[in-house]
């Protein structure tokens, strides 16, 4: 099986998260891990699924922040976290409804000979 560069976490995530750039780095280590050993018959989908998953954990992490900052009463560290939770839940509305997800699209349509 010839191998396929790493897809790209995809344009509109990157914009939607570029505060975040630790996020993107998760997702883009979350898509490397599944082209690595994909696991489903349609690769998009596959790759889509493990989008959700990662930002899934990510949006519970970033509840664990807010959480925190509230039981510490620091109004700065509550607006963070509850602008990066915000991110997170739109960021996996798009993932989820597959919007602007063209580019990794276009990944798997352009290396489907490495995912037979």
């Amino acid at each position: 099986m010839p191998s396929a560069p790493l897809p790209p976490v995809p344009q509109k995530l990157r914009e939607m998260l570029e505060d975040y750039p630790d996020c993107v780095q998760r997702l883009q280590e979350s898509l490397g891990r599944y082209v690595g050993n994909p696991s489903c018959r349609d690769p998009f989908r596959g790759a889509i699924l493990e989008l959700q998953g990662t930002l899934e954990a990510l949006s519970a992490e970033a509840g664990n922040e807010l959480a925190a900052a509230e039981a510490a009463g620091d109004t700065g560290m509550i607006g963070s976290a509850s602008k990066k939770g915000h991110q997170l839940f739109t960021a996996g509305w798009f993932v989820f409804e597959m919007v602007d997800m063209d580019d990794l699209w276009e990944y798997f349509r352009a290396n489907k000979g490495a995912f037979k």
